[in-house]
């Protein structure tokens, strides 16, 4: 997913770190920069507020009940997959 304007931060590296972003557990310098690269960014701005959607739903309906390690991995290798099927869907329409 690109909106195919260089960017300081590639759109790649900003979807794969969109969880780390939302979580505020990166340092200032890049938070900036992700921060920067959403506001020039519409296709990155509409996956991260999806992204944060899908958090808080799974935030309100979980509670505070810890995720094993493993189904976190599960769920963000689908996350990944889906992403990858729909960009090649993309892809191929254009």
């Amino acid at each position: 997913m690109s909106c195919g304007k260089p960017h300081e931060v590639p759109c790649s590296e900003v979807l794969a770190r969109v969880y780390t972003y939302i979580d505020h557990e990166m340092e200032d310098a890049s938070y900036t920069q992700i921060r920067q690269h959403l506001d020039e960014c519409g296709p990155c701005l509409r996956e991260f507020g999806l992204e944060e959607v899908v958090k808080r739903l799974v935030h309100k309906s979980c509670g505070h009940e810890v995720v094993p390690d493993e189904l976190r991995k599960k769920v963000l290798a689908r996350i990944t997959a889906v992403r990858a099927e729909i960009e090649i869907t993309e892809v191929a329409a254009e």
